[in-house]
């Protein structure tokens, strides 16, 4: 198996920021001593799953932004895709907002600090309890290419539609 990334937390510094002016999250700053690090459930798993650092209820039809504390330093030439945990998605009809997330390898060194975040709806007819340390999402390592008269040159900085500001 190839070794391309390493998981790391944000700093303590971003990861209250991304608390900062969200009425669901107020007060969880404390939360951060206690984030996970996203790891294999199995030698064959292909995902590594990603965990909410605290408590969250999701009403149906509310969605949430949830900072996960996490980045990823990543080897050029390959991407992590974050899926939604089949659990959530089955029980209650929970889904992240952009159906499939894509953290680039050069968003490590953004103003965030590469800070992952997922964004997650309720679409179904039931509370959605998720607790701390429970898996929300799964994260895939891919390699992809690039085409051969490909001149991009632009620089990222930050997530969520960056690269087309």
């Amino acid at each position: 198996m190839n070794r391309i990334a390493k998981f790391e937390k944000v700093s303590r510094e971003q990861f209250e920021k991304a608390l900062e002016g969200n009425s669901l999250f107020g007060g969880f700053a404390a939360a951060y001593d206690d984030i996970k690090l996203p790891e294999r459930a199995t030698s064959g798993s292909a995902g590594y799953d990603f965990y909410c650092p605290f408590d969250l209820s999701l009403a149906p039809g509310e969605a949430a932004l949830i900072p996960t504390g996490i980045r990823s330093k990543i080897d050029e030439g390959w991407v992590l895709m974050m899926f939604p945990r089949s659990g959530l998605g089955f029980k209650f009809r929970v889904r992240l907002n952009n159906t499939v997330g894509v953290i680039d390898s050069d968003y490590y060194g953004s103003d965030n600090e590469g800070h992952i975040m997922l964004k997650i709806t309720n679409e179904g007819d039931k509370l959605c309890e998720v607790k701390s340390g429970q898996g929300i999402a799964q994260g895939i390592f891919l390699p992809y290419g690039i085409t051969a008269d490909d001149s991009a040159e632009g620089i990222r900085n930050g997530g969520f539609g960056s690269t087309t500001k």
